[in-house]
């Protein structure tokens, strides 16, 4: 076993007694155990689990972002600062206001990513369980908490004709070609690249401040909004379409996400906060900010009540 097997062992067992679990539920409600369908239902309820867990991460990546949006004045300004500075010293105390500046406004540029990051090892085990399906049949061995039976299972099973652990290009490269492999990845593959393009796409137009849209930030967005469809469209070529179910229902499940976020809890000064703020205006609530600026306003209209002097009073002096 290799250094990465290693690591990705607990996260197969995990990934793999999951699906089992969520089979063997649908099982007992009367579903066929060898039914594509149940076993691709599985894979789905897996995704469910693992981004329910993720929601706490999720809202500490919206407000890593909202930092990052908040902190893109100050940071052009540091830029500015040290622009044309290229010694030593520079770089180092260009880099250290950095640092001070993302840890004033609680956050930093790895904390958008964090949920992807977190999600990978599921990933990846998930590709090693359905990619090991057929191997460990023909072996008559399991492959995490799944017994060879759930393999033998898993291995036949179909949806739409195309078996859950095959996928695209070893079937292009291989001698028996299915043709409903070959549709079906088609089909997730630009399901895919559509979900991950249409979340990246709604977050810039309609969901960043104009400080945002006019700073540094905004090159890292337009480039991840056509480099990660692109990287998961080549990748996917190689995933079984198991995997491709996997993939392209939590990309689902995110652009369902940040479209409520987006309606809900919208970055202030965006597009949609302002849309937010006349939903609000039309229904007779309060705009967001408006006691706050009200409560200011009065403090500084209402002048502070002057204290009444006191007067002095004359003391009797003693006759002598």
């Amino acid at each position: 076993m290799g250094f990465f097997d290693t690591i990705l062992f607990p996260f197969k067992w995990l990934v793999s007694w999951i699906m089992v679990l969520f089979h063997d539920g649908l099982t007992f409600l009367g579903m066929d155990a060898a039914s594509g369908i149940t076993w691709t239902l599985s894979i789905i309820g897996l995704v469910l689990v693992i981004r329910a867990a993720l929601i706490p991460v999720f809202v500490k990546q919206i407000k890593a972002q909202r930092g990052m949006q908040a902190l893109q004045p100050d940071m052009k300004k540091l830029q500015a600062k040290y622009k044309g500075k290229t010694d030593q010293l520079s770089r180092q105390a260009m880099g250290q206001e950095q640092m001070a500046l993302y840890k004033e406004h609680g956050t930093n540029p790895f904390s958008a990513c964090l949920p992807m990051l977190i999600q990978m090892p599921f990933f990846f085990s998930l590709f090693q369980v359905l990619s090991g399906v057929a191997k460990a049949n023909s072996t008559s061995t399991g492959i995490g908490a799944m017994s060879h039976d759930q393999v033998a299972q898993f291995d036949q099973a179909t949806i739409f004709g195309a078996p859950l652990s095959a996928a695209f290009l070893p079937q292009l490269q291989g001698g028996d070609l299915n043709v409903s492999v070959v549709v079906l990845s088609i089909i997730m593959i630009l399901a895919m690249i559509a979900s991950q393009f249409i979340t990246q796409k709604q977050i810039m137009s309609k969901n960043m401040s104009e400080e945002a849209m006019a700073g540094p930030f905004m090159k890292q967005q337009k480039m991840m909004l056509y480099v990660l469809p692109l990287v998961f469209g080549i990748g996917g070529v190689n995933f079984p379409i198991g995997v491709l179910i996997y993939w392209t229902t939590t990309n689902i499940w995110t652009m369902g996400q940040q479209f409520f976020v987006i309606r809900r809890m919208p970055t202030p000064g965006s597009p949609a906060y302002k849309e937010y703020q006349k939903r609000r205006e039309a229904k007779g609530l309060p705009l967001l900010g408006a006691s706050k600026k009200a409560t200011e306003a009065a403090v500084e209209v209402v002048p502070e009540p002057k204290a009444q002097r006191v007067q002095p009073q004359r003391k009797n002096r003693k006759k002598k």
